[in-house]
């Protein structure tokens, strides 16, 4: 028996671009793998045979005894008998097991809006990159370490050459499950300097939930910290597909840890193309706090127009030192020179951040920008008016990730220098940011147009993004003529209709489920609309003034309701915290019922008195009949703002079912 290695020439590229390798056809030790025919015929699997059957690949038996690998798709080349395979991962070890006869040149590229990063690290090697959290000294004080742009470039550096020697490589999709930190930036910078694909999801979803989520992104490659591990190693059957696993911190399982690969590189990386602007830089998970999760897929232009948009709403200044809750504006802000300042937090329970720490870190490192949701601003705000703690370094505030109430933001300019601006931005996982309002704006006139039933006003499109508003349908729209056909259909519900976004952030398409492109996109020429499930309309001076979800609309015998757009009538009345709109009953037959959320000591019947006065001031209110006091909303474990209502109407069914 022969010990030798036989090569394994290449053949000619396939439409991907990638080289194909003819696999080789030795008489050793098996590798089994499932092959797929090339005109995308399902897979066929059977042992001995090519053309889209199973295959058997040898190896020297000096080298190991049997290895058997599953579901590497390989391609059959037209005319040949025998197998390409395209996994890069698989080259990888057939390069390495072949004593290095195997030429994989695949086309490469990494993410062209790292370009500003390596100007800033030139310029500004020495410079903070990220400032980060790092335990608590017996005070209970958080002490802090950095990281400057020199180091993170190199760390980034030495991740994108270890990734690339393990196979992973352009299009290869990685699970990323690490808590925000300096690991976090280091391995997603070293994933996009090669072309790789993070899939990153929100661990607050529930464990099965992001398991099923997981299991669907097919993932060859998974880095996460050692409890996401020891997940993958339990539910083994979601990771079928993962060939290369690293962990962050303590590895108890035998692989390779981040620490392990080192900070310094051994060489520099090879020159890469920029990857073109429609190739996928990003899969994200939507929340699935108000319906199904959905992994997104963001594309080197949609990451790339983010940040033109982040430094277009910061008037082009440099940002200084921000506070960053958000990963993605960590992302956005290393590619702008920022000192990105990390405070501690749980990434699944952000409203749990201890607002005492937040304001240590704004004073300690004279911060001058902050990104929070209103889980961190509302708490941070409390703290505040409590301790008499100021803020003077702070110039400018952006919110997103949930509503931010009117109140908090008519406090927090109370607490702000003068000068110091605070945004509201609206957005989604699909399409961020689409619109943005700055506090002067929003608190003259706007909140009291709310009050009065018109919607809230969340601001302009942002940057190049256009918005259009097309009429209530829960059907698939696939072309533009599509929605022209329905647009008499407006009138039936005042002219508010769902919010329908395009331009170069947003996103065009999901990974996951495939079915939702069919109900989410619209196509119009080249153009593609993003359907975003809210409903709205749009004022004469351009700006979009939200009413709610579609899916929690109110379809009742006088015609539809909109939770947000009437709940924003009750929420003036002086003892109720916050209230939510559900119908009860069969569609086209629902009673409208208010739930309301009660202020701490505050009188139920006088509370219920008010709220009625308020209703009959009201055409759109005047169908509310019933009121029921909860004692504590559901939201979601993120924010802790984005209320339950599917979970309201259950337990509203149940309490006018007690009361007959």
């Amino acid at each position: 028996m022969p010990s030798e290695t036989v090569p394994y020439p290449a053949v000619a590229q396939s439409h991907t671009g990638h080289t194909n390798h003819t696999a080789p056809t030795g008489i050793w030790p098996r590798i089994r793998w499932k092959t797929q025919i090339g005109n995308g015929s399902p897979a066929r699997t059977r042992r001995g045979g090519v053309g889209g059957y199973e295959e058997l690949v040898s190896v020297p038996r000096d080298t190991l005894n049997t290895l058997y690998i599953k579901s590497i798709r390989i391609a059959t080349a037209s005319g040949s008998t025998a197998p390409r395979v395209t996994s890069p991962i698989f080259l990888a070890f057939l390069d390495k097991f072949s004593g290095g006869s195997v030429s994989h040149s695949l086309p490469t590229i990494y993410w062209r809006a790292l370009d500003r990063f390596r100007d800033i690290v030139a310029a500004h090697p020495e410079r903070e990159a990220v400032i980060y959290a790092d335990g608590k000294n017996r005070a209970g004080v958080p002490e802090y370490r950095q990281l400057t742009y020199a180091e993170l470039d190199a760390w980034s550096d030495t991740i994108a050459e270890r990734f690339t020697e393990a196979g992973v490589a352009r299009g290869v999709r990685t699970i990323v499950l690490v808590r925000p930190g300096p690991e976090l930036y280091a391995v997603l910078y070293g994933l996009f300097k090669i072309g790789a694909v993070p899939v990153v999801i929100d661990p607050g979803m529930g464990m099965f939930k992001m398991l099923r989520c997981l299991q669907a992104a097919d993932a060859e490659a998974f880095v996460g910290v050692s409890e996401a591990q020891a997940l993958r190693i339990v539910f083994r059957a979601y990771f079928r597909k993962v060939r290369v696993a690293v962990t962050v911190g303590r590895s108890w399982w035998q692989g390779p840890t981040l620490e392990s690969w080192g900070r310094t590189p051994a060489s520099a990386l090879p020159e890469r193309e920029p990857g073109p602007d429609d190739e996928p830089l990003l899969i994200a998970y939507t929340t699935g706090s108000t319906g199904p999760a959905k992994a997104v897929v963001l594309t080197h232009g949609n990451l790339s127009a983010m940040v033109d948009q982040v430094d277009d709403a910061r008037e082009h200044v440099a940002p200084g030192t921000s506070l960053i809750t958000a990963p993605v504006a960590g992302i956005l802000e290393l590619l702008l020179g920022s000192r990105c300042v990390l405070p501690p937090l749980i990434p699944s329970k952000v409203g749990a951040t201890d607002p005492a720490h937040v304001v240590d870190a704004v004073r300690r490192f004279g911060v001058r920008t902050m990104f929070a949701s209103p889980a961190v601003l509302i708490p941070l705000l409390h703290h505040i008016e409590e301790s008499g703690a100021d803020l003077d370094t702070i110039q400018s505030i952006y919110s997103g990730g949930a509503p931010v109430p009117d109140w908090c933001i008519a406090a927090l300019r109370q607490a702000l220098p003068e000068d110091a601006k605070v945004y509201s931005g609206y957005g989604a996982t699909e399409a961020l940011p689409m619109a943005t309002i700055e506090s002067r704006e929003l608190l003259g006139d706007l909140v009291e147009q709310a009050h009065h039933g018109q919607g809230v006003c969340v601001g302009r499109p942002a940057l190049h993004v256009q918005a259009r508003i097309i009429a209530v349908t829960d059907d698939p729209l696939p072309e533009w003529s599509d929605v022209e056909a329905r647009a008499a259909d407006l009138a039936a519900s005042r002219g508010i209709g769902e919010l329908v976004v395009s331009g170069p952030n947003v996103s065009t398409r999901y990974f996951w489920p495939k079915a939702a492109n069919k109900i989410g996109k619209i196509a119009d020429g080249e153009v593609t609309w993003h359907r975003t499930g809210d409903l709205a309309w749009i004022d004469d001076a351009g700006r979009i003034r939200f009413c709610g979800r579609k899916s929690q609309r109110l379809d009742t015998a006088n015609g539809p309701m909109f939770t947000v757009q009437v709940e924003q009538v009750f929420n003036t009345v002086e003892g109720v915290a916050r209230t939510a709109l559900v119908g009860v009953g069969a569609r086209g037959e629902q009673q409208p019922v208010l739930c309301v959320e009660l202020e701490r000591g505050a009188d139920k019947d006088a509370v219920e008195r008010e709220l009625r006065g308020r209703r009959d001031e009201f055409e759109i209110t005047k169908p509310v009949t019933e009121f029921l006091f909860h004692p504590r909303f559901p939201v979601d474990i993120r924010h802790n703002a984005k209320i339950g209502r599917e979970k309201l109407t259950v337990w509203a069914d149940k309490q006018l079912a007690a009361q007959k």
